[in-house]
């Protein structure tokens, strides 16, 4: 199909929801991707922090071919294999005792939701409300859109549901001022991903951690964007010596495969028979993927190839930083970085990163994520600083002086 008649068809048949840069990709292999006229790039969007493995993983694809000529779906009538043994290896690795899985990221925080609004009102007296960040993002239902915290993702789609309860990221002052006999849980993302890369201070989960024990309310952790391994450790919230009462997972989970799953404590997993339920959420061919990945990931032991990888890049980004002004700060941890530039110029690096070879994306308009595949090489992260480095000298050739 000729490229203009694509884009046309796309602008004919598809919801206009979707920003579209001018490149319709083919292939894939590990870090890289060809478009259709044969292009090669470096992909450090990794189809938003969800292609763990890198592209056409061997043994994800040796995975997804065996599974597929067994059994792909069934629904949760019945027991299947992949789902139990994922059930099992997923909780032990994450320390909680149940696990649901579903189809997103935005599908396992709403279950998280229903936790805390059940768990409230069996065991707070009718109690509703959920504590959330200011910039953070929890998905695109309407649940989770309110729950996010930036407006122009809430603003259309008013009245939202009630419940939700913002305060200031990193405050824990706020968080306790806002909490009461109403209040059934606190959510938060231990990274603010979608955000901008915010990073939580290292005494902040501990202290809400603290306070939702003493309160007598729920730690939710929506681990969608930073869980299996994309900060260094297999959960983001292990860097800070906390555990949470209740977490989502996705992205990372499938390797590009779409599978999310939310997980709980014993003594908050209060979901009963036809409270909670999904037609194709831990379908068998989703599940076998995910146990695959998350087998990879804890039998080669890829969260500290993360942080080491990660540490280079950290190093490479704030040389970077040294010798060009338009940079103003870098921040993140393990495979995922944002650096801060000195105005609303992300959109346009970003286009120029694509010409160059390079596929970012503008997490914000002063602000260029990187969140390659895990299994990105450090060759890799050389030759994407490098190309950074050009589109840097090219913004500031064509700034005003």
């Amino acid at each position: 199909m000729e490229k203009e008649q694509l884009v046309s068809l796309e602008k004919k048949y598809f919801l206009p929801v979707s920003k579209r840069l001018p490149v319709t990709l083919i292939r894939g292999q590990g870090t890289l991707v060809w478009d259709a006229d044969g292009k090669q790039y470096l992909d450090f969007v990794a189809g938003i922090a969800a292609v763990s493995l890198g592209h056409c993983h061997p043994e994800l694809v040796k995975a997804i071919e065996r599974q597929a000529r067994e059994l792909m779906h069934t629904s949760n009538y019945y027991y299947t294999v992949p789902q139990v043994k994922l059930a099992q290896l997923l909780c032990e690795a994450a320390g909680l005792d149940k696990v649901f899985f579903c189809n997103s990221g935005a599908e396992a925080v709403e279950g998280c939701i229903k936790i805390a609004r059940k768990w409230g009102k069996e065991k707070r007296e009718g109690a509703f409300e959920i504590i959330v960040a200011e910039n953070a993002f929890h998905g695109r239902t309407m649940a989770t859109v309110t729950a996010a915290g930036n407006e122009k993702y809430r603003e259309p789609f008013a009245p939202l549901l009630p419940g939700f309860v913002r305060v200031p990221f990193n405050d824990i002052d706020a968080i306790k001022q806002a909490t009461t006999g109403n209040t059934a849980a606190v959510l938060l993302e231990p990274l603010q991903g979608e955000g901008g890369v915010n990073m939580a201070s290292d005494d902040y989960l501990p202290h809400v951690r603290a306070w939702c024990d003493e309160a007598g309310i729920l730690l939710m952790l929506d681990e969608v964007q930073t869980g299996l391994g994309r900060t260094g450790k297999l959960f983001a919230h292990q860097h800070y010596g906390v555990t949470p009462d209740v977490m989502a997972v996705a992205k990372a989970l499938g390797g590009g495969f779409p599978i999310g799953a939310f997980l709980a404590k014993d003594q908050c997993a209060l979901l009963g028979p036809g409270e909670h339920g999904t037609t194709f959420g831990g379908n068998a061919l989703a599940c076998e993927v995910g146990y695959t990945v998350l087998k990879y990931m804890l039998d080669h032991d890829l969260p500290a190839q993360v942080a080491r990888k990660g540490q280079h890049l950290e190093r490479r980004l704030h040389s970077l930083a040294d010798r060009h002004s338009l940079v103003t700060e870098i921040r993140g941890m393990g495979l995922i970085w944002a650096i801060e530039l000195a105005g609303p110029l992300a959109e346009q690096a970003m286009n120029i990163a694509v010409e160059e070879g390079l596929l970012i994306n503008n997490v914000k308009p002063t602000a260029i994520r990187l969140i390659p595949p895990l299994t990105v090489s450090e060759e890799e992260i050389d030759q994407a600083v490098g190309i950074i480095d050009r589109v840097l000298q090219r913004l500031e050739s064509e700034s005003p002086k």
